[in-house]
């Protein structure tokens, strides 16, 4: 019982890095009806800006709470402001031209996944850059081992908060499943109940009608995936307290796994990826009890992917972000 208890908060704390990294996802697909690929590069940059924050104010473990609380307050702005502004000059430079020039859907696909192997490998190549622009040396703590896991430095002690028949639930598990749901909870009120997000309900629901109305689709759009960007930014933090290390191409697993979330819950729709990558965390976790290793965890990810759209093809929830409703 103790591990089928400990399988299930495990996969719950997962499952919600998934569902607030799925959300950029969600959104951009709700309001363009295209999938962006360079999302896991904007979560991987995050991921970054949080490791370099902590770098910045000379982080340790071992600090007082109020202090370090403090430090994870600023790393997750940080993370979220580099995760936003990239996520903004991906629209920018990746999309914005072949929208106004309507080009294929086809096209922008190939260019979404252009970005996500460019902004992979500047961070790969970061110490590269920074010899070639003579910084390697002020730039030192930020860029070296450029192609191997970083460390992110957690200063909050990670302490037992629960404990009963050899289960328990640590501190940082549930600060990453606490945060995740109040953060997926406070966008969903927004996208339902503010003026901002009644006109990306509208965009996504008729853009024609919603421009005849007003509605400044293009400030929609750099909204969407600004939004889409923090939330990234935010679940990078997240992955970082949960995980520890960050690398160049943390991204791409992690960014089908939640693709695969947003499709399982119903792409386009905001409470679909919380549904649905709960139910993934906790899929992957659980084929553990049937005897599988742990690296089948990806094969029974996409397996249920699979047997999900054979039987419901629009996902669990299956409503559209325009359709939504507060």
């Amino acid at each position: 019982m103790s591990t089928f208890l400990d399988l299930t908060f495990t996969g719950l704390v997962v499952g919600a890095i998934y569902a607030l990294f799925a959300l950029g996802y969600t959104l951009v697909y709700g309001v363009l009806r295209l999938i962006n690929f360079a999302h896991s590069e904007v979560f991987m940059w995050g991921s970054f800006g949080a490791v370099w924050m902590m770098t910045l104010l000379g982080a340790r473990q071992g600090m007082s709470v109020p202090v370090a609380i403090g430090f994870l307050l600023l790393a997750l702005v940080a993370a979220m402001a580099v995760s936003g502004g990239v996520a903004l000059v991906v629209e920018r430079i990746a999309y914005r031209r072949l929208r106004e020039k309507n080009a294929p859907p086809l096209v922008a696909l190939i260019s979404a996944i252009g970005a996500s192997f460019m902004l992979s490998e500047l961070m790969g190549l970061r110490d590269r850059i920074a010899g070639w622009l003579n910084l390697d040396g002020v730039l030192a703590p930020y860029v070296r081992l450029a192609r191997e896991n970083t460390t992110f430095v957690n200063p909050l002690p990670n302490v037992t908060v629960f404990s009963a028949g050899g289960f328990e639930i640590r501190s940082n598990q549930l600060i990453v499943l606490v945060a995740a749901i109040l953060m997926m909870i406070a966008l969903d009120q927004f996208v339902s109940r503010s003026r901002l997000g009644r006109g990306v309900r509208a965009v996504s629901q008729d853009p024609e009608a919603a421009a005849l109305m007003g509605v400044n689709q293009k400030r929609v759009v750099q909204l969407t995936f600004v939004i889409g960007g923090l939330m990234a930014g935010a679940a990078a933090l997240l992955y970082c307290i949960h995980i520890g290390v960050t690398r160049y191409n943390v991204g791409f697993v992690l960014g089908i796994k939640a693709f695969t979330a947003a499709v399982l819950g119903g792409i386009g729709n905001i409470r679909g990826a919380l549904v649905g990558g709960l139910v993934l965390g906790l899929a992957e976790n659980y084929a553990t009890l049937f005897g599988l290793a742990s690296s089948w965890k990806d094969v029974v990810s996409f397996l249920l992917l699979v047997v999900v759209l054979l039987f419901r093809p629009t996902g669990i929830l299956g409503e559209s972000l325009g359709k939504a409703r507060a």
